[in-house]
């Protein structure tokens, strides 16, 4: 067969085949360009986003309490606060004060301008002043950082609710972990191949004693309050007891757990951690932040915890410059009430949490930080209102007001010494009228906490009803 008739016969081959192809390619039997198929609609178009607009007003969750609501006949809240003061009860020294919320107006008073032991209803104060500075929003951060020399600091920043393990972003006590934070130190020192350190702690956040002086001793052994330090694990706490033993000294306490932590991810630390000090400029390895400062106001407030309420008085003091001591958490905590404008003339401040020796207030001192934490025009100061336990369901009160009208209406500090009951809060009445209200006994008979404790209840239970 000649040339030309074998390239006529293939390329004959190959117009079937190719046009065996092309009708396959048609029917999307192979891939390629043709189809039978109906043709896709084309896109949409991209959606322009729309330019920054202010966000719409929040939907309103639960009722705005009435300004019109009717305000209680004050000639019987006086009558009912009288036959309180006068009780045999409440002990040789009682007062008090219950003012209308939206008004000012008081409604009823007795001894309320005289200074008496405030006992816990004191942290009122220190929370007040908190959350006007440093401010609701802060964090406490805990952070190790590389000294050289094969050595690194543990840093505190504040934080004595620390979790032994990994922190829980629900909670308030353990949000930051010392796993957590061994875990990022551990990755940092693979880069470099240490796989063994030293450890020293630096707590220098806070200075002075770490125990008052108007503390009596036997409160510390009870487990009422912990030495104040810079960090500590679950506020020192040596079991899981409310009021457990605590850690004579909770920074080295928080050291050796965060060398176990250490350990468990591959890192030795040689010797027992030491106290030290870390530059400001040190490289930092790794870092945890607790709870917000509103939280942790909450916390204390709910808990009645002496050492957290110290802790953040401290925190008050450095902010306005002064030494984290004892002395100057209380001078930093009365200026920021008075800048507030509660005026504190006639007040001693023995400590923050009402727990020392020595302090003295009005009812009419607490009244007004009251309404000013309650004052929607302070949304800063909320958390000292809304962090307040409240009656029959949560905190100090969880197991008070159980069969009164005042269960779930009545949000208030609870205070207890020997010889001293307190209570300073909010209750809403019957015709949803918000009144603030503080009641002040501090020379009980013996053995009389309960019955004045009784018939404080029994009267902010009157006011709901």
């Amino acid at each position: 067969m000649g040339w030309a008739a074998r390239t006529g016969i293939t390329a004959g081959i190959v117009v079937v085949l190719a046009g065996g192809y092309l009708t396959a390619d048609a029917y999307d039997v192979v891939p390629g360009i043709l189809t039978t198929a109906p043709a896709v609609a084309p896109a949409a178009p991209f959606p322009t986003p729309p330019g920054a607009v202010g966000a719409a007003s929040p939907a309103q969750t639960l009722p705005v309490l009435d300004e019109s609501a009717p305000v209680p006949d004050a000639a019987e809240i006086s009558a009912s606060l009288d036959a309180l003061v006068k009780d045999p009860r409440t002990g040789s020294r009682a007062g008090g004060v219950v003012l209308d919320r939206i008004t000012g107006e008081v409604l009823a008073q007795s001894s309320a301008g005289t200074p008496m032991v405030p006992a816990s209803t004191q942290k009122i104060f220190t929370a007040a002043a908190a959350l006007a500075s440093p401010g609701p929003e802060v964090t406490l951060t805990t952070k190790v950082v590389e000294l050289g020399s094969g050595t690194i600091a543990l840093v505190g920043g504040g934080d004595m609710m620390l979790a032994a393990g990994e922190g829980d972003p629900l909670a308030v006590n353990g949000r930051a972990g010392l796993a957590d934070l061994a875990a990022q130190v551990a990755g940092e020192l693979q880069l470099t191949g240490a796989t063994t350190v030293r450890l020293v702690v630096d707590d220098r956040y806070f200075s002075g004693p770490t125990v008052s002086p108007a503390v009596f001793a036997g409160n510390v052994t009870a487990g009422y309050v912990a030495p104040v330090t810079a960090l500590g694990v679950d506020v020192a706490r040596l079991s899981d007891a409310e009021y457990a033993k605590r850690s004579p000294d909770p920074s080295l306490a928080a050291a050796e757990i965060f060398a176990q932590r250490l350990a468990d991810v591959g890192v030795t630390v040689t010797g027992a951690p030491e106290r030290g000090e870390a530059p400001a400029d040190a490289k930092v390895l790794g870092s945890v932040e607790s709870a917000t400062l509103e939280e942790v106001v909450g916390y204390f407030l709910q808990h009645s915890d002496n050492t957290i309420t110290e802790v953040v008085g401290r925190l008050v003091a450095i902010d306005a410059g002064l030494p984290a001591t004892f002395d100057g958490a209380t001078q930093a905590v009365r200026a920021s009430m008075e800048r507030l404008g509660v005026d504190m003339q006639g007040a001693v401040l023995a400590d923050c949490s009402g727990l020392g020796d020595g302090s003295a207030v009005t009812a009419d001192q607490l009244a007004a930080t009251l309404m000013l934490l309650t004052d929607p025009a302070q949304p800063g100061l909320r958390a000292g209102a809304v962090g307040l336990p409240i009656a029959g369901l949560s905190g100090t009160l969880d197991d008070r007001f159980l069969a009164s009208p005042g269960r779930g209406l009545v949000r208030a500090k609870t205070g207890s010494l020997p010889g001293v009951t307190s209570l300073a809060g909010t209750v809403v009445t019957a015709q949803e009228r918000q009144l603030v209200f503080v009641l002040l006994a501090d020379a009980l008979p013996e053995g009389g906490s309960y019955g004045a404790r009784l018939l404080m209840d029994g009267f902010v239970g009157s006011l709901a009803d």
